[in-house]
């Protein structure tokens, strides 16, 4: 399980990191563009990540990491249930969301 605490602590961590809202969620962003947001209501995380991130950490649990079932989902936009992810699978899926986002060119 992972806390809205144990979420921003992280994602604060990353260099020029910020945390802004986003309509009705929280989202954290680095140059302006959002590498994952949190949706307390429901108690999951959206990340970005890449195709082949996306199809590994949902191959490994398909009811913890899934697609957004839309145009977003194949963009490579992953809901994660935050109750039942693990800390460190977590830490390693935000880590690689704000690093596919700070990767691609401005």
């Amino acid at each position: 399980m992972v806390s809205i605490e144990a979420f921003r602590k992280l994602a604060m961590s990353f260099p020029n990191a910020t945390e802004e809202p986003h309509f009705e969620k929280t989202s954290f962003r680095v140059n302006k563009k959002i590498f994952g947001t949190f949706d307390e209501k429901n108690n999951r995380a959206v990340l970005k990540l890449n195709e082949i991130d996306q199809s590994v950490f949902c191959a490994s649990s398909e009811k913890i990491f899934y697609p957004i079932p839309n145009k977003w989902g194949k963009q490579g936009w992953t809901i994660v249930e935050l109750l039942e992810v693990r800390p460190e699978m977590f830490e390693d899926a935000l880590i690689r969301s704000y690093e596919n986002v700070i990767s691609k060119k401005k």
